[in-house]
């Protein structure tokens, strides 16, 4: 059972990177420059279509990871896709793709069709190539299809505890929104799609960025040791790249949690704040410090706060931590971050 927990989480966390990467890197960043050379918005466009075949992706590289033949690896991935949430139909305007869908639901349909394709084996024989991608999509991809109102609706509560939080003091409600969404990044739930469902905004959309950032920067700097500089810096942009680890030994974010809370903090302190569409990038696609300087405008005041409260504090905050955490205390070690993609 832990080996098969391992190679879903594992499969997930790589189509994450795979799917969100591109965008993370250049999506903001685009935005800013397309106005002047239009000619980029097809980049733009290309990297947002490559988010949408998230739950494809990761029922591939879940396939990958158990070794299953090319026909099951791809059933899988079209069951993924059926219980993804990641389109609507409509009657009058189709089919429309339309985000990532629901990252847990996407785990929970893929693990089922693991085991759907696995049990059928060369039980199909000459008929395999024939029946097994449709019967994936008709058996585990609808059941995750038929079970998504119910996650959906179940990660809803999250956003309703997160969304009561923010009627307290500033500087204590920006520090435990900051520290809950340096958990979900790193957890199959959506920091985005909670942003978006409760609207969050203001200072606690600030907060939810700096809470990202904390754990996308410890981790990276967490798991350099362990995997390569690429590999590494990748986690800025989506820390769900240690999901599996997290997920195997839940102390390796200890060092992260604590730098969000004390971030997120001053998030209340210095009125960091963003919009529900930002929060829950932290700074992957600069995603977090740009729309704080959008709002609160461009002076050398407001980019110090950024470059301090979005990168220098995130940076030290984390170094410091994590040698406490590995040097003093021994709970961590750098092979704990080790991220298995081969």
């Amino acid at each position: 059972m832990k080996n098969f927990i391992n190679n879903v989480l594992t499969g997930m966390s790589m189509g994450i990177v795979v799917c969100l990467i591109p965008n993370a890197l250049v999506g903001e960043i685009l935005k800013l420059i397309i106005p002047y050379v239009p000619q980029l918005e097809i980049i733009l466009n290309t990297s947002v279509l490559a988010m949408s075949l998230l739950p494809v992706i990761i029922g591939v590289m879940t396939g990958i990871c158990f070794k299953l033949t090319p026909v099951q690896t791809c059933s899988v991935g079209l069951a993924a896709f059926v219980g993804s949430g990641a389109y609507t139909i409509d009657a009058d305007a189709g089919i429309t793709i339309a985000g990532i869908g629901i990252v847990i639901n996407i785990g929970i349909t893929t693990a089922l069709a693991v085991l759907f394709v696995q049990f059928l084996g060369n039980k199909l024989k000459d008929f395999t190539l024939l029946l097994m991608p449709a019967l994936a999509m008709f058996v585990p991809g609808l059941i995750g299809n038929a079970i998504l109102p119910f996650v959906r609706t179940g990660s809803g509560y999250v956003g309703l505890i997160i969304e009561q939080l923010t009627t307290l003091q500033p500087v204590v409600m920006g520090a435990l929104i900051a520290m809950i969404f340096s958990i979900l990044i790193i957890s199959p739930i959506s920091t985005i799609g909670v942003a978006t469902v409760i609207m969050l905004s203001g200072i606690g959309a600030g907060a939810a960025n700096l809470g990202v950032c904390a754990s996308g920067v410890g981790m990276c700097i967490a798991s350099y040791k362990a995997n390569n500089i690429g590999t590494a810096i990748a986690h800025v942009a989506s820390a769900k790249i240690q999901m599996r680890n997290f997920f195997m030994k839940p102390k390796i974010a200890f060092p992260m949690i604590i730098t969000a809370g004390i971030l997120g903090a001053l998030a209340g302190l210095f009125e960091i704040v963003g919009t529900p569409y930002s929060a829950g990038f932290g700074l992957g696609g600069f995603v977090g410090p740009l729309k704080y300087l959008s709002l609160v405008g461009w002076t050398p005041y407001t980019l110090t706060v950024a470059i301090t409260l979005f990168i220098a504090l995130p940076i030290l905050l984390n170094v410091i931590l994590l040698r406490i955490f590995s040097m003093k205390l021994k709970w961590i070690t750098s092979e704990d971050y080790k991220v298995h993609y081969e």
